[in-house]
């Protein structure tokens, strides 16, 4: 918070309040962890992200006004990943709360809330398909390189696919593993075992029983069929 408050001071002093969010502020920081920052305007031209380092702290912070804020917010809604929205809604308020900082704090809590917009057919569609095609590509790969790169892809997609499919936050990334933990324990063990063996021993099959089996309620793989068309032509 101190190191935070620096920051307000020599670079954001103009700005109406600095979100500190992150793993330093849930209590999972590491030696290597930077300060995640929100900041806040009454007004900008235009929102911007910047890196640097204060104290001996990496900081990155996601500079806002009110307008551009909601924008983001509603961005990061349509992809189903609350990143933005978390960091206000779990941050601690620089230099102190306020109204301001309130109101905010209840629009980040009310979007949380209610949740990402459910996938409609074809986009739940075209994500089995996704998911059948990368589990065709690791069934005979050139190479073991080739099986990890698709299984990258597979492990992102595979998230992804369990989160959204139910209506729930997705994650991306390094917050994929917590996520999975705190919604369903033993379903992340399940899913971790399954790509340890997959990127570990070079095993493909249980990371392909488990998308199966994520997949049945859905309708299950999908190939054979499969069409999506191009949006019209622009006369």
């Amino acid at each position: 918070m101190e190191a935070a408050r620096g920051v307000w001071r020599e670079r954001y002093a103009g700005a109406r309040v600095l979100f500190l969010g992150g793993s330093v502020v849930r209590g999972e920081a590491t030696p290597a962890s930077d300060l995640d920052l929100v900041v806040v305007y009454e007004e900008l031209p235009n929102a911007y992200r910047e890196a640097f380092v204060h104290a001996g702290w990496p900081v990155e912070t996601f500079v806002h006004d009110p307008e551009t804020l909601e924008r983001f917010f509603e961005s990061d809604r349509l992809r189903g990943v609350p990143a933005l929205m978390s960091m206000v809604g779990e941050g601690l308020e620089v230099p102190g709360a306020s109204e301001f900082s309130a109101r905010l704090k209840r629009r980040a809590a009310e979007l949380l809330e209610a949740g990402p917009p459910p996938w409609d057919d074809e986009e739940l569609t075209l994500r089995r398909y996704r998911l059948t095609d990368w589990l065709d590509d690791m069934k005979s790969p050139r190479s073991p390189e080739e099986l990890v790169a698709t299984g990258a892809w597979l492990y992102q997609d595979a998230a992804e696919f369990y989160f959204r499919a139910r209506g729930l936050w997705s994650a991306h990334s390094k917050t994929i593993p917590r996520r999975l933990r705190r919604t369903d324990a033993a379903f992340a063990e399940k899913f971790f075992s399954a790509f340890d063996a997959l990127f570990k021993e070079k095993r493909p099959e249980p990371a392909a029983a488990l998308v199966a089996e994520m997949l049945e309620p859905f309708g299950g793989l999908l190939f054979d069929g499969f069409r999506m068309d191009a949006p019209r032509k622009v006369e």
